[in-house]
């Protein structure tokens, strides 16, 4: 469900990049920050649209919201 949340909605202010491609920092849009990553995975912030369609392009196999009720908070990954 979580999944569906950023593939067609812009609800989320941020998100959660599991198992980014090896260039997945550098296809990301400018205006999306990183706020946390990991072996596995990239946390990001961004205040406009698209974001999960953004990260899927930028070579992300699975996208997670983050900062919404109920998801992973943003605070988690400062």
């Amino acid at each position: 469900m979580q999944a569906l949340v950023m593939r067609f909605s812009d609800a989320a202010p941020g998100a959660i990049a599991l198992f980014p491609s090896p260039d997945f920092i550098a296809r990301l849009p400018a205006d999306v920050a990183i706020i946390g990553m990991g072996s596995f995975w990239i946390a990001v912030r961004h205040d406009g649209a698209n974001l999960g369609r953004s990260l899927y392009a930028a070579g992300s196999w699975l996208v997670l919201p983050a900062g919404l009720p109920g998801c992973l908070p943003l605070k988690s990954f400062n």
